[in-house]
């Protein structure tokens, strides 16, 4: 007479079998990582792939790549109106970035082409806002090619990706350290800068003020290390809501150790 089992006894059993090979497969290292262990880590910069007919659109964070988008000329490359429009095209691509707190921006173009040169010399023409000012963007150029994925994939493989990489951020985060080091010798209200999550969570959740913040820049250790990282990347969240720049700079970093000096956390106000 054959064994019956009830639905709950199959369903126990098959759980179990399940159970047992996916123990069997991380014994043996070949479960693959899930969605949910994905991390992109914090935005570092934006990289611009240009090509004859089209500039590729990369986000940079702090473990990954990520694409954007690819804009193409609309006429022939050649024409100074067909790369003007290319060229402002990118320009409105990069404002979001722009808006949430990055200001380094890579130009990747191949060996013996002008294409990054002559794309800086639109921004210093049409867009000196970019190039000047307490909140000017740092631009770096690297030869070799940044349009597709495999493209990408070898280009980060290359220690000089890596370098230049470091020497843009630090340029920008110079630039950040200096707006502080203004808004601390300005003459006037005391409350320019606020140096606590308490303050600037405070200030972020108000109604109706004549001030709001105008920069959130924390250091990578105080972000790792504080017990109430939660809370902070709750304020990180609501801030990118809200449109307000957020910038998290490394610790070790000549920025990072200014800004460890004010307790690695800063939040710097704008009056309205």
């Amino acid at each position: 007479m054959p064994i019956r089992f009830s639905i709950s006894e199959n369903y126990d059993r098959y759980m179990d079998r399940r159970r047992d090979c996916y123990h069997k497969l991380v014994k043996n290292g070949e479960v693959l990582k899930t969605k949910k262990s994905y991390r992109r880590g914090y935005p570092v910069a934006m990289l611009l792939g240009f090509e004859e007919h089209s500039v590729a659109l990369w986000s940079v964070f702090s473990k990954v790549v990520k694409p954007l988008r690819t804009l193409r000329t609309n006429g022939n490359p050649t024409d100074p109106k067909a790369l003007y429009n290319l060229y402002e095209c990118t320009i409105d691509a990069l404002r979001p970035s722009f808006k949430e707190g990055v200001r380094s921006v890579i130009l990747v173009s191949p060996l013996k082409t002008s294409y990054s040169k002559d794309f800086r010399n639109h921004v210093e023409k049409h867009h000196s806002w970019l190039v000047h000012g307490t909140s000017k963007t740092a631009f770096a150029e690297l030869a070799g090619n940044a349009c597709t994925i495999a493209h990408l994939t070898s280009l980060t493989r290359n220690p000089a990706f890596q370098k230049i990489v470091n020497e843009t951020t630090t340029e920008e985060n110079t630039n950040l350290i200096e707006l502080i080091e203004i808004k601390l010798n300005v003459t006037g209200p005391k409350d320019n800068v606020l140096y606590s999550l308490e303050e600037a969570e405070s200030l972020m959740f108000r109604s109706k003020t004549n001030i709001e913040p105008e920069y959130l820049l924390l250091t990578d250790k105080y972000l790792a290390e504080n017990p109430r990282k939660g809370r902070i990347n709750k304020l990180l969240q609501i801030a990118a809501n809200k449109k307000i720049k957020t910038r998290i700079v490394k610790a070790d970093s000549a920025a990072g150790k200014r800004l460890s000096q004010l307790g690695g956390f800063v939040c710097i106000v704008k009056v309205l």
